[in-house]
């Protein structure tokens, strides 16, 4: 695709304010994903300090790849189960937060020793064993695999089972809890395609370059306004069913039903704050060595997991700023970038970080990959990460907005995996047959579980692609691979005249055999 904005395109030349409106963009396409990870997890885990380290985590990522690739880094959902395990057996809070720092340090070596794999052996095996015919599919299944998410947040409020509100105590006002049912469904599908058609007609017909290049913002503003309209109507009226945003979350800034510091500046709850107070009670584990081991276990085969949609996610946004990520910066590097990523991020926030598929999807559809806008966003999640009201307003946004715009992120994601096979010739067999696995595994969310370990869809439809692709295309298994190897003029000789791709490759010179 045409980039407005290359990699290298520096603040001055897009202007200051115009970055910093960028920046702004990938972060609220990031946002909601990371700081969502920690609240899965619970025990008291600070969205706030998972910002903090998905921002720190980032800035090390574009150190470690030299400014040469523009992704941002957040939290992780594939050790979801590793992090539950930091938790497991009746641990203490600090031994639980110091396990999670431990995990990412170990998840972080391994890729660090594939990096250092990588390093000495070249990424040639790397292109042989997940050529575009494996990689455009997985990628494909990414975007697929959010579909879910996308639609079923366009069809929810933002309530959850409670919201905050004032009442009348003994003392005077205080905050209560009040529980409300949530917006009807139809109403929030409206809201989220008023998104949805605001974000692709800025993308598609706005007349100013600016806007068509910050599609996300105008989406999620405009769709939060219409939220505001209906919630506002329905807390006049009465109507639960019209009140989608819950205004809960700017009432918390509050102490105490009053206005104190922390209610615009705090202090997130920072993990090893936790985990070094020294109560390191291993609980049912008997031992501290015990514990260890096993988050070792819960962290490491994940992180290999994980690889794989690295190597994913670096070929689709190679694709996407037309130049090869594995070869320049290098694998070896986005691998150091991503493994220390995660050790600092998660030192930080607790959550280890990877390439977020949301931030590529920005960069496809906005055309801009200045490498200038990510580092600014980062820089901007560390600062927000202390600043209430922002945080407050990001957690008000209704999923039905969310969804409304990661309708059009997701599908761009998917896309640009299909764009892959464009030169794929899916008349063959074995190009048809490696496509169709990783497909229906994809979509049919095939998972297999080894005790604590999962692995994804997205890594077994990858894995299972890769072995179809070895299968059947090993010399002897089809005609056409035969043939292939045989030839060794690209198409030029008579054996491979019907094989050539173009007619100007059938009328080459003959060669002699």
């Amino acid at each position: 695709m045409k980039l407005i904005y290359d990699v290298e395109t520096k603040p001055r030349e897009m202007g200051i304010g115009n970055m910093i409106v960028f920046a702004i963009q990938q972060l609220l396409a990031i946002m909601a994903a990371t700081l969502v990870v920690p609240v899965i997890v619970g025990h008291g885990m600070s969205p706030a300090a998972a910002l903090f380290g998905a921002g720190v985590g980032t800035l090390t990522y574009i150190f470690f790849t030299r400014r040469k690739s523009p992704v941002f880094l957040g939290s992780s959902f594939a050790f979801l189960g590793s992090m539950a395990a930091a938790f497991a057996g009746g641990v203490s809070m600090s031994l639980g937060y110091l396990g999670l720092i431990l995990g990412a340090f170990f998840a972080g070596i391994v890729y660090v020793i594939i990096a250092m794999i990588v390093k000495f052996c070249g990424v040639a095996w790397i292109s042989k064993l997940m050529p575009p015919v494996v990689i455009g599919p997985t990628v494909t299944i990414i975007g697929l695999s959010l579909a879910g998410n996308a639609i079923g947040d366009l069809q929810k409020g933002g309530y959850n089972q409670y919201v905050y509100e004032w009442v009348m105590g003994a003392n005077g006002p205080t905050i209560g809890i009040g529980s409300y049912p949530t917006a009807a469904p139809l109403v929030c599908v409206l809201i989220g395609l008023i998104t949805l058609a605001v974000t692709t007609l800025c993308s598609v017909y706005a007349k100013k370059k600016m806007i068509r290049l910050i599609p996300f913002i105008m989406g999620i503003l405009s769709g939060y306004a219409v939220a505001c309209l209906f919630t506002v109507v329905g807390i006049l009226t009465e109507t639960d069913a019209l009140r989608v945003i819950d205004f809960g979350h700017f009432q918390n800034l509050l102490v105490e039903g009053k206005v104190a510091l922390t209610t615009f500046v705090d202090l997130p709850d920072f993990t090893f704050l936790t985990a070094f107070k020294g109560d390191y009670d291993p609980g049912q584990y008997g031992s501290i060595a015990q514990y260890i081991l096993t988050i070792l276990v819960a962290y490491c085969p994940v992180a290999f997991v994980v690889f794989a949609e690295h190597i994913a996610d670096h070929k689709n946004l190679s694709t996407i700023i037309g130049r090869d990520l594995l070869e320049e910066p290098g694998l070896s590097n986005t691998l150091l970038g991503d493994g220390v990523g995660s050790m600092v991020g998660a030192f930080f926030g607790g959550c280890p970080n990877t390439t977020y598929g949301e931030s590529v999807g920005c960069v496809a559809i906005t055309g801009n990959a200045s490498v200038w806008s990510i580092m600014t966003a980062a820089i901007g999640a560390i600062l927000i990460s202390f600043f209430s009201p922002f945080a407050a307003f990001v957690n008000s946004i209704p999923p039905c907005v969310m969804g409304g715009v990661c309708m059009a992120l997701y599908g761009f994601i998917a896309v640009s995996g299909l764009k892959m096979l464009k030169n794929v010739d899916l008349e063959k067999n074995y190009n048809l047959f490696t496509v169709s696995v990783i497909l229906i595994a994809g979509v049919g969310g095939l998972t297999l579980s080894f005790g604590k370990v999962t692995i994804t869809a997205i890594a077994c439809a990858l894995i299972l692609g890769i072995l179809t692709h070895l299968l059947l295309t090993q010399p002897g298994n089809n005609d056409d691979t035969e043939a292939e190897a045989e030839c060794a003029c690209d198409g030029a000789c008579e054996a491979c005249a019907d094989e050539a791709e173009t007619p100007a490759e059938a009328e080459a010179p003959v060669c002699e055999e």
